[in-house]
């Protein structure tokens, strides 16, 4: 996989080199390079001498037949692909064949020279998409983020200023996450790719919130969110079969992304076209995650453990062997909803330990299944277990090998739940012999299971004093062997 264009360690596909001078005063000056075939995503990254005697060289780009885009002198860096652009720049295909670097030279002194640099990236494979060139956050950390809603660019709708319901644009989905104190969001538009270039262009706005290209893959015998890759998928099912299914999910796959089924227990048909997730035959590795709280079922339902929710797919692929990590998202349809409603953003919302606030830091921890969803979206609610045998040590998400008969010693780390319970759930039993009161915030010894033989899981979730759920946790895999 290539690296990401512009990163320190990355070296660029071509170097234009030159110096503008006097002579080149109030010109224009077209500086031709050449795209191969096949390119997906063009960045250029350019830097130029002379600023100390007031030089000043302004920036454009053409492609083989037409104009792409004008930043002037406001931008040093500039990326291009079919679905999104850097604002000022077009997004579309990039044709193989002579493109021009346009410099501008508004001032340049008499006696004075200004040498240039441009570094060029091309990516011939689409790969995991960021629209911040920098993390967010550089520290590790458990980050708080919403994985499902809509805008305008698909049935996404808000208030206008004269009170009728309109596409909601994307500004006022981000700026309600940013308002909720959101730390991540993915807007999930329903089969389209159109966002992406909205997201590019706001993401340097808000530069606390990391927006996630993300998009709902919504089929007649499913939907999905896929989050990372930005070029198109094409979602035209017609049987419910994994064959079918795997020409994209597999394409997600080698883009480095995640597949993550929605809503999988909701009904289908003419209840609801097409929610219910009705592909039977998913091999292990197909997807990575499933919502198993999803906002809008909780709205409909009243509860994060209807039938309708993701929960008992989830289980049952647990069961099976597979390592599939559990989220959750609001499914939000209409940016101004209260955040203390079911279905508004974030409620629910996903926690998870990234090494760092960015796109590549959220899939690899949601792929290591370090995440817990927080079902009404409470700041400061926390969960976390761990399973330890001697020296070896797990915790959720990761697996711990022992032989039969050994102990295992379970406990958590809960806050924000005080006055709760929290219950262990073993291979998808909730043994009331394995619930605990939670006393205060902190470190809570669970039990000490006795290994016996084969392959188990173990999970927790978490209630309130009213007994309803406000924390489901992921996995640990015990594997039991000689």
């Amino acid at each position: 996989m290539p690296q990401p264009a512009g990163q320190a360690n990355a070296v660029p596909d071509q170097t234009l080199r030159g110096t503008l001078g006097r002579a080149d005063y109030e010109h224009y000056r077209e500086i031709p390079f050449t795209l191969p075939p096949g390119v997906t995503r063009l960045t250029i990254e350019f830097s130029y001498g002379g600023k100390a005697q007031h030089s000043v060289i302004d920036l454009g780009l053409a492609d083989p037949q037409r104009f792409r885009g004008w930043s002037g002198g406001t931008r040093d860096r500039m990326t291009l692909s079919a679905e999104d652009a850097t604002p000022g720049y077009l997004p579309g295909p990039l044709p193989a064949g002579e493109w021009h670097l346009i410099l501008g030279a508004p001032n340049i002194r008499e006696g004075a020279t200004a040498p240039f640099e441009a570094r060029i990236y091309i990516d011939r494979a689409p790969t995991v998409t960021s629209f911040a060139d920098a993390p967010i956050n550089a520290a590790p950390g458990w980050y708080r983020g919403d994985l499902h809603m809509h805008s305008g660019n698909s049935d996404g709708k808000c208030l206008s200023q004269k009170g009728e319901k309109v596409p909601c644009p994307v500004y006022r989905t981000v700026e309600a996450a940013a308002k909720r104190g959101l730390d991540f969001i993915a807007l999930t538009d329903h089969n389209t790719t159109a966002h992406y270039d909205a997201l590019r262009a706001l993401q340097g706005a808000f530069d606390r919130l990391l927006l996630i290209p993300g998009r709902e893959v919504t089929t007649f015998f499913g939907h999905s969110n896929v989050f990372g890759p930005t070029a198109f998928l094409d979602f035209r099912m017609t049987a419910p079969s994994y064959a079918q299914a795997a020409k994209w999910m597999d394409e997600v796959k080698r883009e480095g992304g995640i597949v993550s089924l929605n809503h999988a227990g909701a009904p289908s048909g003419e209840i609801c076209m097409g929610c219910g997730w009705r592909v039977e035959d998913l091999p292990a590795g197909a997807v990575q995650a499933i919502e198993v709280v999803n906002g809008g079922t909780m709205a409909e339902t009243k509860s994060a453990e209807s039938p309708l929710q993701g929960l008992a797919l989830w289980q049952k692929l647990l069961n099976a062997g597979q390592r599939v990590t559990a989220i959750g998202g609001s499914d939000n349809h209409n940016a101004d909803l209260p955040f203390d409603q079911p279905g508004a953003i974030g409620t629910p919302t996903t926690v998870v330990f990234m090494r760092a606030l960015t796109v590549q830091g959220f899939i690899d921890g949601v792929r290591a299944g370090r995440a817990f969803v927080d079902v009404y979206g409470v700041k400061g609610r926390f969960l976390d277990i761990s399973a330890t045998n001697g020296e070896a040590k797990a915790v959720m998400g990761g697996a711990l090998r022992v032989r039969p008969g050994e102990r295992v010693r379970l406990a958590a780390e809960v806050r924000g739940a005080s006055g709760g319970t929290i219950q262990l759930v073993v291979d998808g039993e909730a043994d009331p012999v394995f619930r605990r009161d939670i006393q205060r915030d902190g470190a809570i010894a669970l039990t000490n299971w006795i290994a016996d033989s084969g392959r188990h899981w173990v999970r927790a979730d978490v209630r309130d004093a009213a007994g309803r759920l406000i924390l489901v946790g992921n996995p640990i895999y015990i594997e039991v062997g000689k």
